[in-house]
């Protein structure tokens, strides 16, 4: 199997299909992803997910914050299982989604942890991490307010951040208030895409 073209092993790729029939069953209770894209799970999901791994491949500590249906971290926290290193806090304040992330881990093998917090109080219970992605979860300016402080403990703190083709207007609009070091990647999954790499993330007054 290929993912992005590079291929995985068979225990990624049966890992994967688990996580994929896992995640049916309860999307059809619950709302895990927008319902018009549940029917592309590989190509606007996963494949989307996995651009991160492409990015940072060494394995360390992440903070996936708004996990949700489980994009990106638990792709990232399966992709990491097969180096048998690094590990993903996945932080997800709906009780519902944070069952599913539960047993998505339980089913998969996938090395992560599920937080049941807000955003906003995930600092004081995960001190330490390397990483940081969050998908669809909001703008630049308010995922900065949540991840400041992992960027003030450590100054090589990374984050990645997936967003759509509006992504300029929020990179302005964030520039009024936080100084940052910014490489921007083109999606290979979504034209128009990208995924904002944060560096020096630092308020600006």
């Amino acid at each position: 199997m290929k993912l992005n073209g590079k291929t995985v092993s068979r225990e990624t790729q049966e890992r994967l299909d688990r996580f994929v029939a896992h995640f049916e069953k309860w999307a059809r209770s619950i709302n895990l992803v927008a319902p018009s894209t549940r029917q592309q799970i590989w190509d606007r999901h996963i494949a989307d997910s996995a651009q991160l791994f492409s990015l940072a491949p060494e394995p360390r500590t992440w903070i996936d914050l708004g996990s949700g249906g489980g994009f990106p971290g638990i792709v990232t926290a399966i992709l990491l299982a097969e180096a048998g290193e690094g590990w993903v806090h996945l932080v997800e304040s709906n009780n519902k989604k944070a069952s599913f992330l539960r047993t998505a881990i339980r089913e998969t093998g996938a090395r992560a942890s599920v937080h049941a917090i807000r955003a906003e109080t995930a600092p004081s219970e995960i001190a330490q991490a390397q990483l940081m992605s969050a998908r669809a979860l909001a703008a630049l300016d308010d995922l900065f307010v949540y991840a400041v402080p992992w960027f003030q403990a450590d100054p090589a703190f990374r984050a990645f951040f997936h967003k759509g083709r509006d992504y300029q207007r929020e990179i302005d609009k964030a520039r009024d208030r936080w100084t940052f070091d910014l490489i921007k990647h083109d999606s290979k999954v979504e034209s128009g895409s990208v995924i904002l790499e944060i560096s020096g993330l630092a308020p600006a007054f």
